[in-house]
Order: C-alpha cells, then sequence, then structure tokens
C-alpha cells in the first residue's frame, strides 16, 4: 500500500463534512450491500470500484454481514491489486449481524464491538477503518457499554469515527447523553434510509438531531432497492 502509484482525482466530485467530524466524504459513495461478495465476485469487482474511484468516489461502504464477511473480503482484495493509497480513500464498514451464529457472535455487546472490528479490519487487509457503524441497535446492551466499547476502538486506531444505522431519534440521543457524561466521543453521523417513499424519519424524526449535534447522514436504498428507477 505504501508504493501506491494511483493518486485520486475527485474531478468535480462535491465533497462535504460528515456531520460535526472534520472528515470529508463525497457527495455519492459507493454502497455493497447484495452486490460485493454476494451475486458479484472476482473481475467484476474490481472494475466497479475502478470506476468508481476514477470518477470522483473514494468512499466505500461495507458490513460484517454484508455476505457474510465476503464483501469486506472482495473489497480489500481489490483495494491492494488496484495500488490505491489507503490516505485517498473513506472505507467504512458496519457490525452487529456477525458472520456466524453464536451468542456473542452478534449484537453490540463490548465484546463483540471489538473482536468484530479485529475480524472486519483483518478481512479488508487494512490496519483501521474510517468509520465504523453500529449496523442496528442493540437493546439487550446497555448505551453505556455500547459508547465506552466504540470509544475504545477509536483509542487503539481500528476506526477514527463511530456512527449508527436504523437507529431511532431516542436512541441517538441517548448516545449523546452517555458520550457527554462520560466525555466520550458521541456517533457522528447515521445511516438510514432515505428516498421518496420513506421520508419521515431522515426528514422530520432526526430534526432535532440535526439541530442540537449536527449528525450527518449517509444514506442506504436511495432508489428503493431499484423500485424508483422502474425495476
Amino acid at each position: 500500500m505504501s508504493n501506491a502509484q494511483v493518486t485520486f482525482d475527485p474531478k468535480n466530485m462535491p465533497f462535504r463534512r460528515l456531520g460535526p467530524s472534520g472528515l470529508r466524504v463525497p457527495l455519492f459513495s459507493l454502497g455493497s450491500w447484495l452486490t460485493l461478495g454476494g451475486t458479484v465476485v472476482g473481475d467484476p469487482v474490481k472494475e466497479i470500484i475502478k470506476v468508481a474511484f476514477e470518477n470522483g468516489i473514494n468512499m466505500f461502504d461495507t458490513a460484517e454481514g454484508y455476505a457474510k464477511g465476503r464483501s469486506e473480503i472482495e473489497m480489500g482484495r481489490v483495494i491492494r491489486e488496484l495500488g490505491y493509497r489507503r490516505s485517498d480513500l473513506v472505507i467504512t464498514t458496519k457490525l452487529f449481524f456477525g458472520t456466524r451464529p453464536g451468542p456473542n457472535d452478534t449484537g453490540l455487546s463490548r465484546k463483540h464491538i471489538i473482536e468484530g472490528t479485529q475480524e472486519s479490519i483483518a478481512r479488508l487487509g487494512l490496519d483501521y477503518v474510517d468509520v465504523i457503524f453500529a449496523h442496528r441497535p442493540d437493546y439487550s446492551t446497555p448505551m453505556e457499554e455500547i459508547v465506552r466499547a466504540f470509544n475504545y476502538v477509536i483509542e487503539k486506531g481500528w476506526a477514527f469515527y463511530w456512527a449508527t444505522s436504523e437507529w431511532s431519534a431516542r436512541d441517538i440521543e441517548e448516545a449523546y447523553h452517555v458520550a457527554d457524561k462520560l466525555n466520550l466521543i458521541g456517533p457522528i453521523a447515521e445511516q438510514c434510509q432515505h428516498h421518496m417513499l420513506h421520508r419521515e424519519r431522515p426528514e422530520k424524526e432526526y430534526a432535532p438531531l440535526y439541530k442540537k449535534y449536527a449528525i450527518g447522514t449517509t444514506v442506504w436504498s436511495a432508489l428503493a432497492s431499484g423500485l424508483l428507477t422502474g425495476k
């Protein structure tokens, strides 16, 4: 990775800060749900990531649960083969669903957050990810444990930031209260479903969070799984 020859050209891609952080992300990112490592493997994965990168997209999103970890493996392999500088990339992954059954292999316990993060970056073949998302809320684990565990991951340098996905505004608010009480880092973003058929949560429920905490959002299923394209 240190001998990378390929330099990122953002072309005319707009970049924005993600939430209250200093991290700048492109307006469009490349997700891998239902595709990379699942329906798309091998050379086509490389072509997809290469085309995205050449058009100003340097943010790539995956998750431990996508194709049971194979999405992370495919993405990491391609990044190495293409010779991209790690500092040119924004890599995000998500924890919750795990890759195998087991009482501690899913959820947001301190054990799974820490071990799951280590396994994710190992599959990616990277030293760290830029943002690690809590893929769902975990009502069986105390919020203090969740916030402390994600902060431990950040302190270890395995991720620069943490975020949430499909959390309610109440869940996110609780995470901020816990982080504030313990003088820890709160989530910087929420990855939510947002398209013309699903607007209530991102546009109304989260509105107070945008104003109070400047939290950002990334979006999944922007085209309603293709429905909005006439699929």
